[in-house]
């Protein structure tokens, strides 16, 4: 056994040293740990080592690792060392030594100390096992430089290198405040940064200096001539070797077992050898059953070139050449439009026939299309592009609507802005830019009465209670109250009296506007009230009972909008602060809310809670108009950039549905009181009417299919339609426009 120890002491410094220079890089743990320097070295010895007899071979062969669950790459690492096969650069061949192997190996004395000293020969283990947390393999890793990982584990997935957000500035900082900074070192395998041990610094300096590892190692020692040249009878050792070096393995054999029936259920795919041969094939040869191609049934052919035809003959036929007139207007088309490519020409011989000029060019777009052709059909979803659209019904399904145009109300010298119907949808009454207002009987289209007001008529509306008869007029910073006595005599007169009724209060409190009483010469002429503002009013708008009126006024503030009541002669603002500058209102027809639009948004108010309830977002540019359903969800809006949004209230505040018809800017909008009709009007000098079905069911969108576009106007100043009405009983329209006229669509 003392040879034994002589001959392990001279075969191990050949390969100690390079395994102990890589310790220090996988030793993860700052603490300084006694290093047991001694191994086996039989593990080295099994190749070299040529006396070693087969029992001790059987010893150490790789069966003794059949009983650890270690992976199929560690069984593999152990046959490598069963045949001895070391590598030079990293020993990565070496996997892992079991307890078998490390027990049944020689133990030196430097082990026996050690295990002498600790209870567990495992709790501190520096032996030649190395925890290779990296599993590339044998791979510069000089290769990873430029990549964040440095190979990749069993699985395929990536190994990450370590975050180094750090520059030469924080080394240098390092540096001079880290007193351990001289002991620390990068892993090359993993990356981290390690932190040598006072044994391992000493280790490194014995191997710089060209001294062995071990402290205690003698190279001096006498050396024991183990082999003589004599011949011997009986081995060296006489060891008996170990039964289960005659049995066959049961965690191999059951091991092997389930592999074969892996392969037997087709979840281990063994590795087909590749065909060398290359696989080319002609792509641009005939579909023959028999060839490559004639298996692909998806095969395109590669498209062919057309045949050359009379044109292209250097005689051609005098009805293929162009004339002057042909000839230009084939060099004003554009290259994709032309019907022939080249202009047909005519040579007396095939000898003054000159080399053609797009030669090169057509052999390019040639080699082209043979290159991008498609070399395989794609399966596409076979669909009837008429399925796709939408089932609408036919519009003579949907009358009535407005189709033709029945009247004209001529009159007005200046564009119509404005108009409003009475409620028994009898008498019309519109505004002008010509300073006046004329009250039409619709019927007959004759004009009743014209009342001068002396300024720009920006808004009319009649009042919707059929007991009152009251027209309120927007005019420059005033709102007009006039009586037209229209109608039932009756009626005219409990208007007047309930205008004169009025008692003011001893203390008149401080408003927004103004109430005055007409004179007498206005009077005459059917003024009753004048409200002023001191701003030029926009709009004005009746609710539905017939007592309040809303107003927008063209001012900056919270004081946009302004709310009258005409029974007491009050008037106030509803808002604290403003949300950009107003462009429409509209009262709820059945609900206490008002709808006030901005440029970009539609706020819904409860006018009783005094909050905010909704706020729509119409996704336009510019609101130019509003109008509410009469059954009170659904909202349309127009907009200066032509888009007409439809809003479901009780869907969402984005709009349910955006049409664009118009070319150009919407000015007016508005809703059938009876019929599901609703129209726009804009610059392009159209009106389109669109039926607007809103069902009951809460649970089936609201139907809405355009059945007519109404032409008449003539665009004035790139004026066109700048305010449509419906009758309030009868499906007909009315529109006004910049041509200074009224039409009636029935």
């Amino acid at each position: 056994m003392a040879g034994s120890r002589g001959a392990g002491r001279t075969a191990a410094p050949s390969v100690r040293p390079e395994k102990r220079r890589s310790e220090p890089e996988l030793e993860p743990e700052p603490e300084p740990e006694p290093p047991l320097l001694c191994t086996s070295p039989l593990s080295h010895s099994t190749g070299s080592d040529s006396g070693v007899s087969d029992s001790e071979e059987s010893v150490f062969s790789g069966l003794e690792d059949s009983g650890s669950d270690s992976s199929e790459d560690d069984d593999e690492g152990d046959e490598e060392g069963e045949d001895g096969a070391l590598d030079d650069e990293g020993h990565s061949g070496i996997k892992k030594t079991t307890e078998e192997q490390v027990q049944a190996s020689t133990p030196c004395p430097r082990t026996e100390m050690a295990s002498a000293r600790i209870g567990d020969e495992y709790a501190e283990d520096s032996s030649d096992e190395e925890d290779i947390r990296n599993t590339v393999g044998n791979v510069p890793l000089e290769w990873y430089d430029d990549f964040p990982h440095v190979g990749y584990d069993l699985d395929g997935r990536r190994i990450y290198k370590p975050l180094r957000t750090r520059d030469e500035l924080d080394q240098f900082l390092d540096k001079m405040d880290d007193p351990d900074y001289w002991r620390t070192v990068q892993d090359p395998m993993t990356g981290r940064d390690l932190r040598l041990t006072d044994e391992q610094v000493a280790l490194v300096r014995r191997l710089q200096s060209g001294q062995f590892g071990d402290v205690g190692f003698n190279p001096y020692e006498p050396a024991v001539d183990f082999f003589s040249g004599d011949v011997m009878i009986h081995p060296v050792t006489n060891r008996p070797a170990d039964k289960r070096s005659f049995i066959p393995s049961l965690v191999e054999k059951e091991k092997v077992s389930r592999m074969v029936h892996a392969i037997k259920m087709g979840w281990i795919q063994p590795r087909r050898p590749r065909d060398p041969t290359p696989s080319f094939y002609d792509l641009l040869a005939q579909e023959d059953p028999n060839a490559v191609l004639g298996r692909h049934k998806m095969h395109v052919p590669a498209p062919k070139l057309a045949l050359p035809g009379h044109a292209e003959s250097y005689n051609p036929p005098p009805e293929y050449l162009l004339s002057e007139e042909e000839r230009l207007a084939w060099e004003q088309q554009e290259p994709g439009e032309r019907k022939l490519s080249f202009l047909p020409r005519k040579f007396p011989s095939l000898r003054a026939v000159p080399t053609y000029g797009r030669f090169i060019q057509e052999r390019f777009e040639r080699c082209l299309d043979l290159y991008l052709c498609p070399r395989q059909r794609k399966m596409r979803v076979n669909v009837d592009p008429e399925d796709l659209i939408p089932k609408l019904p036919r519009p003579r399904d949907l009358q009535p609507f407005p189709t033709c145009q029945a009247l004209v109300y001529r009159g007005h010298s200046d564009l119509v802005r404005c108009l409003s119907v009475s409620p028994g949808g009898q008498w019309l009454v519109s505004g002008s830019d010509d300073g006046s207002l004329r009250l039409w009987e619709v019927a007959t289209a004759r004009c009743v009465r014209t009342v001068p007001v002396g300024g720009v008529v920006k808004s009319v509306a009649w009042n919707p209670s059929p007991a009152v008869c009251l027209v309120a007029a927007a005019v420059e910073d005033s709102v007009l109250l006039l009586n037209p006595a229209l109608g039932d005599r009756l009626v005219a007169g409990s208007t007047d009296q309930l205008l004169s009724a009025f008692v003011p209060p001893e203390e008149p409190p401080l408003q927004p506007a103004r109430w005055l009483e007409a004179s007498e010469e206005e009077r005459q002429v059917g003024l009753r009230l004048r409200i002023c503002h001191g701003k030029p009013v926009t709009q004005v708008t009746w609710h539905g009972r017939g007592d309040y009126l809303a107003v927008v006024l063209a001012t900056q503030g919270h004081t946009q909008v302004l709310i009258h009541q005409l029974s007491r002669r009050r008037s106030q603002s509803p808002f604290r602060r403003s949300h950009g500058q107003v462009q429409r209102v509209a009262f709820h027809p059945a609900r206490p809310f008002l709808l006030v639009a901005s440029q970009r948004s539609v706020r819904l108010y409860h006018l009783l809670r005094q909050e905010l309830t909704k706020k729509l977002m119409p996704n336009c540019k510019w609101v130019s108009s509003l109008a509410v359903h009469p059954a009170g969800d659904n909202v349309i809006c127009g907009s200066y950039d032509s888009k007409l949004v439809w809003f479901d209230l009780d869907l969402s505040t984005k709009p349910y549905r955006m049409l664009r018809h118009h070319k150009k800017a919407l000015r007016a909008v508005a809703f059938h009181p009876r019929y599901p009709l609703f129209a726009s009007g804009s610059d392009d000098g159209s009106v389109i009417v669109c039926h607007g079905m809103v069902y009951n069911d809460l649970l089936q969108n609201p139907l809405l299919v355009p059945v007519k576009v109404l032409k008449g106007h003539v665009l004035t100043r790139d004026l066109g339609v700048l305010d449509v009405i419906f009758h309030p009983t009868q499906p007909w329209v009315f529109s006004s426009g910049a041509d200074g006229t009224v039409r009636l669509f029935t």
